[in-house]
């Protein structure tokens, strides 16, 4: 975008700080356009206290349902509840999420790596936190449809739901583009049911409050060694244990540290919330196995519109991406009934195959 036309959220940024040059960003995301400023006062002078100011990206590919309307008006109400969210501000009519000054935990600890015990206790005081939200408590306007929101304790409708909105709104929408690479790659519609047999007949358990995005990208480390979550756009209600599944899922933990914070779920959520963790022992594996599979269908779009070599990537893209999408789909073989994986380098020329194809890929992409 061209100086001359700033976008709305440079707007909002350059009008509430007063000082243009004080602003920082776009900060690098998928899901938004962001910008990091201080606020003014009626003296000009500009505070310590850093804010975010963003707006969603035009044109990307969403992934994951949005449960509410509004991540400021959700994080407004938590308030107080959820301890490591950063503030909130009015501005001009605007709300303005609070800038936490550190790093990713994920810069500090990358993916395999154990994560330290100081800031293990501050996630499972997070769960713990999440699940006292119970959704009689929590007053936020939903954007999704009433039919997609089961009883609270449906924790097999919940999940439908979810397996659902995977089939209805990424696999199929995304099918005439797609459909070669899907076949290539040993998937079709048939999958889906495959995975809804799979994953059946889970325990009931309360539903509460869930970010469903618990990675390391997502949690700040400040320099006091306080932990702070954000990015609570795809927050839903729902199965206390879904959030556990797919915090281990994303955060690759060692297997000692995974088995430890498991642990240390179950006793902490059923301490707050009755019944949470009923049935963990069954259904962990059969959620972590709902995540794998989901990992298939998106990474799958993901790999085939991921930059092209030819424009300054690495020219090793094809058989990076194969033997991704290889170790994917092995994992996710035994719940979408996959009778056998392509190989590594199968999956590579399909994927040559479908660039060819379709020209320059392009596109923006949202997890």
């Amino acid at each position: 975008m061209s100086p001359e036309t700033p976008s709305l959220a440079l707007r909002h940024a350059v009008e509430a700080c007063g000082d243009p040059s004080a602003v920082e960003g776009p900060l690098r995301g998928y899901h938004h356009e962001t910008y990091v400023f201080p606020l003014g006062d009626e003296a000009g002078a500009l505070s310590t206290t850093r804010w975010k100011c963003r707006e969603p990206r035009a044109g990307l590919l969403w992934f994951d349902r949005r449960c509410f309307a509004s991540e400021e008006q959700l994080l407004h109400a938590l308030g107080g509840r959820i301890t490591s969210i950063p503030g909130i501000t009015e501005f001009g009519g605007l709300r303005l999420q609070r800038f936490i000054e550190g790093q990713t935990l994920g810069t500090l600890r990358k993916s395999g790596l154990p994560v330290p015990g100081t800031l293990l206790r501050q996630v499972v005081g997070l769960f713990r936190e999440l699940a006292g939200v119970r959704p009689e408590t929590l007053v936020v306007k939903r954007r999704c449809e009433a039919g997609d929101r089961p009883r609270d304790g449906d924790t097999n409708g919940f999940l439908d739901r979810l397996v659902s909105f995977m089939e209805e709104s990424v696999y199929l929408p995304n099918l005439d583009e797609f459909a070669a690479l899907f076949e290539e790659v040993g998937v079709d519609g048939g999958t889906f049911e495959n995975l809804r047999e799979h994953v059946s007949g889970l325990t009931e358990r309360p539903f509460c409050l869930l970010h469903a995005d618990l990675h390391r990208e997502n949690f700040i480390v400040d320099p006091e060694q306080r932990l702070w979550t954000i990015d609570w756009e795809l927050a839903m209600v729902g199965d206390p244990l879904y959030d556990l599944a797919t915090h281990l899922y994303l955060m690759r933990y060692p297997e000692w540290q995974a088995r430890r914070l498991t642990r240390r779920w179950v006793s902490t959520v059923e301490g707050v919330l009755p019944g949470g963790a009923r049935g963990w022992q069954h259904d962990l594996g059969l959620l972590l196995d709902f995540k794998k599979a989901q990992s298939v269908f998106t990474d799958v779009i993901r790999a085939a519109l991921s930059p092209d070599p030819g424009q300054g990537g690495d020219r090793r893209w094809p058989e990076g991406r194969g033997r991704e999408l290889h170790r994917v789909l092995a994992g996710a073989a035994v719940p979408l009934g996959l009778e056998s994986v392509p190989a590594p380098d199968r999956i590579a020329d399909a994927l040559v195959r479908w660039r060819r194809a379709h020209g320059e890929a392009g596109g923006a992409l949202s997890g």
